[in-house]
């Protein structure tokens, strides 16, 4: 059985056993020691069951609470009318329209509830012996008040503790995905470093090495040279390497990160194999983040310029205008297809994205162009 305040009952709750179980126990007491007198009847058996009968009703109160509010109702009628006093037959009554409000929040369902609350009072009024004067009448609004605002209260209280628990699972939970994501992103940022940094280098290390196996017979002291052009290729991958384990400690030291200065090396690496390169700075004034995705994009497109072409030359161009920075590097040549997505183009946007600039890659007049806006100041 679904109940609006969150309960799913489907036999009596521990608490409610114990609370039938010591009412049962105490009404019958109290109605034996406390002597009615007249004009109501003495305690006699029949009394006795319908005190016990209303206790052990609650046994069931958070499983059908609005029928277990009209028995008890019912039996607090029957009580009055047979001539009892309505000392303790009356407390079941009030605690079963307490739960009622407590387990109920939509006010038709609370509304027979306090109909059958009503129709006690009223059966106790025409059918108590006594004379019920005000200040007992006053009583008995009072207990239906706190009945039924005590309830509710409990019910707010109960909603509210829900709110709460559940606030704190969402945040915890929130708190777990961002972590994901962070994890995420950290490993697709060194998935791209180790592609710009060390991609960049075998590349050239492969064509030189190709270049000065062809020619080493022909031309020893060119294949020599590239060697020595290798041998320093493959120090300065060490030396990426190196970059980017410290880029992956917080406390290391990030000053000889790549720079813009490093272009010109970047440049006389893809010149030391083979290919003719230009290069065209101007004066730019970029962050550090800044200069580095510079010099990372400007790598990559190097890099695949060696990699998909064996000539022509490669143009590098760096100025800045007003508070924007434009790099385009151009692979010349003919007939270049669209670029293929694929993790170095990715990596390049991102670059371009992360500094609040645009990239925009493919065939240009003439050749195949990568072009990149960056602003002066990062976002």
């Amino acid at each position: 059985m679904r109940l609006t305040g969150g309960f799913r009952r489907t036999r009596p709750a521990g608490a409610d056993r114990w609370l039938a179980g010591a009412l049962t126990a105490g009404s019958a007491v109290a109605s034996l020691l406390a002597a009615a007198g007249p004009p109501y009847r003495e305690a006699d058996l029949p009394g006795l069951v319908l005190v016990t009968a209303a206790s052990l009703a609650l046994l069931w109160r958070q499983v059908f609470p609005l029928p277990v509010v009209a028995v008890v109702s019912a039996l607090l009628i029957v009580n009055e009318a047979a001539g009892y006093a309505v000392t303790v037959v009356q407390w079941p009554a009030w605690i079963a329209l307490f739960t009622c409000f407590s387990l109920y929040r939509d006010w038709p369902r609370r509304l027979v509830a306090a109909l059958s609350g009503g129709l006690a009072v009223l059966g106790y009024v025409v059918f108590d012996r006594g004379q019920v004067s005000l200040l007992e009448l006053s009583g008995i609004t009072m207990c239906f008040l706190i009945s039924t605002i005590g309830g509710d209260a409990a019910l707010s209280r109960r909603a509210y503790a829900a709110a709460a628990e559940a606030r704190a699972v969402s945040e915890a939970r929130e708190r777990v995905a961002l972590a994901e994501r962070v994890l995420l992103q950290e490993r697709a940022r060194l998935a791209g470093e180790l592609h710009d940094a060390l991609g960049h280098a075998v590349n050239v290390m492969v064509m030189q090495a190709g270049v000065g196996r062809r020619v080493f017979a022909e031309n020893p002291d060119f294949g020599h040279e590239a060697l020595g052009h290798i041998e320093t290729l493959g120090r300065g991958a060490l030396d990426e390497l190196d970059r980017l384990l410290r880029v992956l400690d917080p406390a290391a030291d990030l000053t000889d990160l790549p720079e813009l200065p490093d272009l010109a090396v970047l440049a006389a690496r893809a010149r030391a194999a083979g290919r003719e390169v230009e290069l065209n700075t101007g004066e730019v004034e970029l962050p550090a983040s800044g200069a580095r995705a510079v010099y990372r994009i400007t790598q990559e497109a190097v890099t695949n310029a060696l990699r998909h072409t064996s000539r022509g030359r490669i143009r590098i161009d760096l100025t800045q205008t007003g508070d924007r920075v434009l790099l385009e590097v151009t692979n010349e040549g003919d007939d270049f297809p669209e670029p293929v997505p694929g993790r170095g183009l990715v990596n390049m946007r991102e670059r371009a994205r992360l500094e609040g600039g645009d990239l925009e890659a493919g065939p240009v007049a003439g050749g195949f162009g990568v072009r990149v806006v960056l602003p002066v100041a990062r976002p």
